[in-house]
């Protein structure tokens, strides 16, 4: 059984998400109210999906996301009462997957969660073994089986959604990709979120994989389009 990890300081709103995780989605849910403990639950424990709440005693939740991507690339949802936009940048800035606005529907949360579990799942257990597992362009390494990336021989660390992001483009050179297209094909079509996030994701990657951000040599702007990435 798949296990979810709740970070909710309110405990009606956890037991909530909790009840409808285990009944309606089959899954065993794990409770935590402070955020300094639950991201020690969230970076040894095994589990399929986080949600996270942004106002939490110990830590808050972006800084929980920020601190488990550093490590781990399992799918997180923020749930927080902050609407702003600013806020939901922030959050999906920091890796992300998903941020839901409260009150929110217990249906809808479930839904989510399935729909980031299963996709995650296909992009990690699922891919295409025909192709090569490591991808390889002008010291640009990109390893598809461990989810790793090289730059000129020096490993850099990338969050999930940085990762998935850098692949589909590098995996269709010279193709010019709007940034509709972009969160269409890395983020879904179902996920919460706008065309910004795809922006704040390619500056983070830039500066990651770019000698000279001034002067790039993987990820084009093409402006007024979007982004291409050079074959």
């Amino acid at each position: 059984m798949m296990k979810i990890l709740i970070i909710e300081d309110d405990q009606s709103v956890a037991e909530l998400e909790r009840d409808y995780l285990e009944i309606n989605g089959g899954f065993q849910c794990d409770l935590y109210t402070d955020g300094t403990q639950g991201l020690q639950a969230a970076l040894a424990g095994d589990y399929a999906l986080v949600i996270v709440d942004v106002m939490l005693p110990g830590l808050s939740g972006f800084e929980i996301c920020r601190r488990l991507r550093e490590v781990k690339d399992t799918p997180v949802i923020i749930i927080s009462s902050l609407a702003d936009d600013i806020d939901k940048v922030r959050g999906l800035g920091l890796g992300a997957d998903d941020y839901m606005t409260k009150p929110f529907s217990p249906s809808e949360l479930v839904a989510r969660v399935k729909g980031h579990i299963q996709r995650y799942q296909r992009l990690v257990g699922s891919r295409e073994k025909a192709r090569p597992e490591m991808l390889k362009v002008r010291g640009l390494e990109i390893d598809r089986e461990s989810r790793r990336v090289w730059v000129n021989g020096k490993e850099t660390n990338m969050t999930s959604k940085e990762y998935d992001l850098l692949l589909f483009l590098a995996e269709h050179p010279d193709t010019v990709f709007s940034k509709d297209r972009l969160f269409d094909s890395v983020w879904g079509v179902d996920a919460y979120g706008d065309v910004s996030t795809v922006t704040v994701h390619i500056k983070h990657i830039r500066d990651k994989i770019e000698l000279n951000p001034d002067r790039t040599q993987y990820i084009e702007t093409v402006w007024g389009v979007g982004y291409r990435f050079r074959g």
